[in-house]
């Protein structure tokens, strides 16, 4: 089940559950919340705070989600950006405000921690841009896939050019992950998934195949691969290679060779992740994928 979608002069909140950055780099992305899709905005205390590397501290960044979460009139809450952060603050919060009166929560990355969270408690969360970024212009068909799911104009389906690697099938089922990284660590804690009879979808960022390589080992070798419905492969970018010792693979051959024995359908090369162009996928939905040589779908039902 999906929250309620977003109209005009409905209440959101912002906070910074993670990384700290300069407030000034926010004007944009509360403008156009505010301005653009005319949305009273709530700041958490997160925004302007610093301790070390965090937005504050894990107390602080903690009762700022829990805030909006408890409040039923707040009707979406958007990370303003990840980092590194969220892992820390998972497992103190308390979702049966959420539960309650169900909203948005909106990010990616670090926030991948926050997403699983909530498809645990069977909640439905966003995959998508984050308000940090909303006032760059090479953004701005990221953007309105963000407006379009919060506020109901849901595309019936996203299409993506064809991959030689893609495996071609079909499968129905709840869309599930994010950072391959952040799903990795979760595993074994309260924020890991259940990959069984799931499409998963991964993405990452500046990490090196040889770390690459190991995740998706320890995914197939754990039998967390076996049961999949279907995988949906997004943007592997700033991907570091050793030269001392080359791989030899790049992360695409890399993911194909751990999912090799299987027979579900896989999608590469997804806009989805730290690049430009990221569409916004439901964390929680059930979706359909459908995968040719050609072409990639993932099409949408209400």
């Amino acid at each position: 089940m999906l929250p309620p979608f977003l109209s005009p002069g409905d209440t959101v909140g912002v906070v910074a559950p993670a990384s700290w950055f300069p407030y000034a780099e926010l004007a944009d992305g509360l403008r156009i919340l505010r301005d653009v899709w005319q949305l009273t905005v709530i700041e958490g205390d997160s925004l302007q705070a610093i301790d070390g590397p965090f937005a504050g501290s894990d107390d602080l960044r903690r009762a700022d989600l829990q805030r909006l979460f408890d409040d039923p009139n707040v009707k979406a809450v958007f990370a303003a950006r990840g980092g590194y952060g969220c892992y820390r603050i998972a497992d103190g919060l308390d979702l049966s405000g959420l539960q309650a009166s169900p909203k948005w929560l909106v990010g990616f990355s670090d926030v991948t921690v926050l997403l699983s969270l909530l498809h645990n408690h069977g909640l439905v969360s966003l995959h998508g841009l984050m308000p940090r970024q909303f006032g760059d212009p090479d953004r701005a068909d990221s953007l309105e896939s963000l407006r379009q799911w919060l506020f109901g104009d849901i595309p019936t389906h996203y299409t993506v050019s064809g991959h030689s690697l893609n495996r071609p099938g079909r499968a129905t089922a709840p869309l599930v992950g994010g950072n391959l990284t952040l799903l990795i660590n979760s595993i074994g804690t309260p924020t890991d998934i259940n990959f069984g009879n799931k499409i998963l979808f991964i993405e990452d960022v500046d990490e090196t195949l040889f770390s690459l390589d190991r995740m998706m080992t320890q995914l197939r070798r754990s039998g967390r691969l076996a049961d999949l419905a279907g995988l949906v492969v997004g943007q592997f970018t700033d991907m570091r290679a050793n030269l001392s010792l080359p791989f030899g693979k790049d992360a695409y051959e890399i993911i194909a060779e751990a999912v090799a024995n299987y027979n579900y359908p896989v999608l590469f090369d997804f806009p989805a992740g730290h690049v430009q162009y990221n569409l916004t996928l439901p964390i929680g939905k059930v979706v359909e994928l459908a995968v040719q040589k050609k072409t990639g779908r993932i099409n949408f039902h209400l």
